[in-house]
């Protein structure tokens, strides 16, 4: 081939590989405008939680969604929409969730899911942080007299199936050389009602939906948590993979929550710091100064909005799951990265 002909098909190479990476962006562009869009045309937000786990996501008798989870979904429809009652809760199951958010039924999974590698990567999901620091443990009735896991050789286990908690308790068996016989449960509210009526010694799941669980028992003395903690279980919301825009929403959305408590922003006076502070972090957050809600495609006060409807990360923390409600939970690794804990978010600038 001469070098003209030559000059030409590497011409025509660099056209197709421009092309196709137009073509590419423009698909991509498409995909990440899609669910904002969606969820701004339909003027609510479908959001994915549990069945039911008491101080995260349950109704009450008149059928109202509340919970640390559903205070997610509150929040990002205030950001998003201007409104945090503008929310379609979907009940899922821990083998339903990842269909309902992959087919498009959902538009954020808000609901103690853990991250993990083959749910970021193989099952293409994007977690934008994770809220909830757990562990998975054991409950088991007083009246067996155990006091660690490792006494468990031989006991039926309660367990919900396609969950980490699966995985994670025959691991747990296996390296400790014992035994149990699994009895496969659906939901939280199936789960309890086995274990209650003696069908399984243990329940085991992560140790805040144990304490969530314990706390709804008639005689919650007469249940024991054991002491180990046998998992890593790193909770939080989940977007699907290709819409990255959604997914900054929803991340920033986490962020502001955590960002406000810890800049001493609450919903007590976010209306008055709005005005304009002597902290730049804050005006930039809030809408005062620079330009963040235009560069995720929302108005200026988006952040404003979320603190307001649902209070910052503390404030949604204590009055769910906290130490002064039934579920009773401390902050331990939740608490902020100034008091101790993991909870740390990237900088408003």
């Amino acid at each position: 081939m001469g070098q003209g002909g030559y000059q030409e098909e590497v011409n025509m190479k660099k056209t197709f590989v421009l092309g196709a990476l137009t073509v590419a962006g423009l698909a991509a562009g498409a995909a990440q405008a899609a669910t904002v869009d969606d969820v701004k045309a339909r003027g609510k937000l479908n959001c994915g939680v549990s069945t039911g786990l008491v101080g995260f996501a349950a109704p009450d008798a008149n059928g109202n969604w509340g919970g640390f989870d559903v205070e997610m979904c509150r929040a990002v429809a205030a950001a998003v929409l201007g409104d945090s009652n503008a929310v379609e809760f979907v009940p899922t199951t821990g083998k339903t969730r990842f269909t309902a958010l992959a087919s498009g039924e959902v538009d954020l999974l808000a609901r103690n899911t853990t991250w993990t590698f083959s749910r970021d990567v193989d099952l293409k999901f994007t977690f934008v942080g994770v809220n909830y620091y757990d562990g998975q443990g054991f409950m088991v009735p007083a009246e067996l007299g155990v006091s660690s896991a490792k006494d468990l050789d031989g006991a039926t286990v309660c367990i919900q199936t396609g969950t980490t908690t699966e995985l994670n308790l025959a691991d747990f068996f296996r390296v400790n050389g014992i035994s149990y016989e699994p009895v496969p449960i659906e939901t939280n509210a199936e789960a309890q009602q086995q274990y209650l009526a003696g069908a399984c010694d243990v329940y085991t799941t992560d140790a805040s939906g144990l304490a969530a669980t314990r706390a709804t028992f008639e005689n919650p003395g007469e249940h024991v948590v054991l002491p180990e903690i046998i998992s890593k279980e790193p909770l939080g919301p989940l977007v699907r993979h290709g819409d990255d825009n959604w997914g900054d929403i929803v991340r920033w959305t986490l962020n502001a929550l955590i960002t406000a408590e810890e800049l001493g922003v609450t919903s007590a006076n976010v209306a008055e710091m709005s005005g304009g502070t002597n902290n730049p972090e804050i005006n930039r957050m809030l809408g005062t100064e620079g330009n963040l809600g235009e560069q995720l495609g929302l108005e200026a006060d988006w952040a404003m909005k979320v603190i307001s409807a649902v209070g910052n990360y503390g404030e949604s923390f204590e009055k769910n799951i906290g130490e002064n409600t039934p579920i009773g939970l401390a902050r331990g690794l939740n608490a902020l990265w100034t008091e101790g804990g993991l909870i740390y978010t990237p900088p408003f600038r």
